[in-house]
């Protein structure tokens, strides 16, 4: 009688080279296997072929999005991880829906949703989206994609760099790692610059400090903008954020 009343269980194996490297998907591949168990509650007829065909193609879907994204861009990378980076909105125009589905993806997983308040990043987004009353624009029309509105820093650079390097090997898990570095040291590099503001509203030194790491860590554009909304309602942190504004529209601009 129980199993009349309880549907069938399965249990979805992927092979995919290695445990850690499929760990990176995990996210993506709960998503791929919802995918899967609404495909299972169509009807009957035809069920077996089409579940055989979704799963198929799931190394495709899951893991090389972001290996061909960064195939298809190569130096024009940075373009993507400083709108990632910076929570800027993209459009994609002219491509088919598998690049457009790639690039949206690839954005996402590059994005620090989830690692910083939640208040904060809605914040950034409508700060940012007020600031520049404009979207990155990619055209996809021709064979190599043009970039309009768009930014980029030194860190972005550096990082698109560590991308391109690991087009050599042809490892797909290995983008996914690098993407998580990427995140990882912004996410670092951005605490380092609160620790420091904290330090610097009792301390001339320490704004100094605070100067000099923003000049040099390549991503001070951004950074200041991600604390700038994160002390909003602290008085002292949002003069110091001030202070630090003033400073580095005087730094000459490739010290960013």
């Amino acid at each position: 009688m129980d199993s009349e009343r309880n549907p069938s269980e399965y249990v979805v194996c992927f092979l995919g080279g290695s445990e850690k490297g499929l760990e990176l998907f995990r996210l993506e591949l709960d998503k791929y296997i919802q995918g899967l168990k609404n495909n299972m509650s169509c009807e009957e007829s035809g069920l077996e072929n089409h579940i055989k065909s979704y799963l198929s193609s799931w190394f495709e879907d899951v893991v090389c999005p972001i290996q061909r994204v960064v195939l298809l861009f190569q130096e024009k990378l940075t373009f993507l991880l400083h709108a990632a980076l910076s929570y800027t909105p993209v459009e994609v125009k002219e491509s088919d829906e598998k690049t457009k589905r790639d690039i949206n993806r690839f954005l996402n997983v590059a994005s620090l949703q989830g690692l910083i308040h939640e208040g904060t990043m809605t914040s950034l987004c409508m700060a940012m989206t007020e600031e520049q009353h404009k979207s990155v624009v990619i055209d996809c029309s021709s064979s190599q994609p043009q970039f309009y509105n768009a930014g980029s820093n030194r860190f972005c650079e550096e990082w698109m760099q560590a991308f391109l390097n690991g087009t050599e090997g042809g490892n797909p898990f290995l983008f996914r790692q690098v993407l998580e570095n990427f995140k990882l040291k912004a996410i670092q590099d951005t605490n380092n610059l609160k620790r420091f503001i904290r330090q610097a509203e009792m301390n001339h030194y320490a704004l100094f400090k605070c100067y000099m790491f923003l000049k040099n860590c390549g991503s001070g554009d951004i950074l200041l903008k991600i604390v700038k909304v994160e002390h909003e309602e602290m008085p002292e942190a949002k003069n110091v954020v001030a202070v630090l504004e003033e400073f580095m529209k005087e730094a000459p601009a490739q010290s960013f």
